[in-house]
């Protein structure tokens, strides 16, 4: 038995990655939850759709408590880190309920982001035991047992494809609609994955997600993103479906990805450590 933690907002990419995890290890017969700690700034109902637009169904999820005390896997480290940064905004039963979760062994995913503060997180959590894995293609100093981030499309809902614009951006933070901005101007018919939160610029055709059927309504994925990606899912998602990709900018994230094989998800490194 496992629970698998995720306090990342909707549609990031680690949501789905363990939305992914879970249904998988539930296939196989390890008996898995997906414990979704909601960001302050969210609802659960905006995870629900998030996930109900990718995937059709939702299973095997509980929002805000668990149910049995196992091993707790995060696919990445940040889920441990961001709600510890954030802690103030949380509920009491909120940080009650990470603490609880945190408390015994943690099988972690590395990531360089928040070195510091990742540190901090695991004095605050105090878990008995964490466990690293990690992808040595992009990390190659990091700890722990090799472990690739595999998307499971087995479980995606099909797409229809009808193009509403040709170019896709991802704007869902800070840096990433900056990044976009700053080359848009070159691709006139585009869509921008942006969150319905801050300031919104509208001479840009700003797409608010979760957006159902995402990878039907676009012809090329523009990738901005100039820092390290650990796992950028959009990129294995693009070449699932065939559509094109720009590269205005990229890491070596992104080339490990672009060049990585299809497959499905080698939990082998997950079963170890449990």
């Amino acid at each position: 038995m496992i629970n698998i933690v995720c306090t990342s907002k909707p549609c990031d990419g680690l949501l789905y990655y363990s939305y992914e995890y879970c249904c998988y290890l539930n296939s196989i017969g390890v008996i898995t939850d997906l414990i979704i700690i909601t960001h302050p700034r969210f609802l659960k109902e905006d995870y629900f759709d998030a996930i109900t637009n990718k995937y059709g169904t939702i299973e095997n999820v509980i929002f805000n408590d668990f149910t049995r005390t196992s091993p707790t896997l995060v696919l990445g480290r940040s889920m441990i880190t961001l709600p510890y940064i954030d802690r103030e905004s949380y509920s009491m039963d909120q940080l009650l309920t990470l603490h609880l979760l945190f408390k015994n062994k943690i099988i972690a995913v590395y990531s360089e982001n928040h070195t510091i503060e990742y540190l901090n997180a695991l004095n605050y959590f105090y878990p008995e035991e964490v466990i690293d894995l990690c992808d040595y293609d992009i990390y190659p100093h990091g700890e722990g047992a090799h472990f690739e981030k595999k998307i499971w499309f087995d479980v995606f809902k099909p797409i229809e494809r009808n193009e509403s614009f040709k170019y896709l951006f991802n704007g869902t933070n800070n840096n990433y609609y900056k990044a976009a901005r700053s080359v848009i101007s070159k691709y006139k018919n585009h869509g921008i994955m942006i969150y319905d939160i801050g300031s919104i610029d509208t001479r840009y055709n700003n797409i608010i997600v979760p957006v159902d059927n995402l990878m039907g309504i676009f012809d090329t994925y523009v990738y901005t993103k100039k820092k390290i990606d650990p796992a950028p899912r959009l990129i294995q998602e693009c070449k699932y479906y065939n559509k094109k990709i720009i590269f205005e900018n990229t890491n070596i994230g992104a080339e490990v990805y672009m060049k990585r094989d299809l497959s499905n998800p080698n939990v082998e490194p997950i079963l170890n450590a449990i």
